[in-house]
């Protein structure tokens, strides 16, 4: 049986609230669709998604953030990021760029600061396995 210190049940119930508190699957859609709106309208950030087929990266994003915010029940059996995001060459300014779209989109959404604080403490700690240059 795997023990788990109290920081991260901490963190894992507070994720868990995340998705039940802001309405679950369909505001996580509309956060995702927003985002990737606006990614895709960024000279800097277009070329990363050439030739992607948006429509299955979208659904793939919405379960995999879902997850990310707790969904109960919920298990993701996408790629790591490592394997997903290797060989894009994703920089660290682009990274920087994509982070704050999601700040805004999560605002827009209408989380409060701090629970945008925490998703976006998620992102920071996911740097290192998607940035390479």
């Amino acid at each position: 049986m795997m023990v788990l210190d109290s920081q991260f049940k901490n963190h894992l119930i507070t994720l868990m609230n995340l998705f039940e508190k802001y309405g679950g699957v369909p505001t996580v859609s509309r956060i995702v669709s927003r985002f990737y709106r606006e990614v895709r309208e960024r000279p800097t950030l277009r070329p990363y998604f050439e030739g992607v087929d948006m429509a299955r990266l979208i659904n793939h994003q919405v379960k995999f953030i879902s997850h990310v915010l707790g969904q109960p029940a919920s298990v993701y059996e996408g790629r790591t990021l490592e394997m997903a995001h290797g060989g894009l060459h994703i920089t660290g300014a682009a990274f920087g760029e994509v982070a704050e779209i999601l700040r805004s989109a999560l605002l827009e959404a209408g989380m409060v600061p701090e629970d945008v604080a925490t998703v976006m403490g998620a992102v920071a700690r996911a740097r290192t396995a998607i940035v390479e240059t």
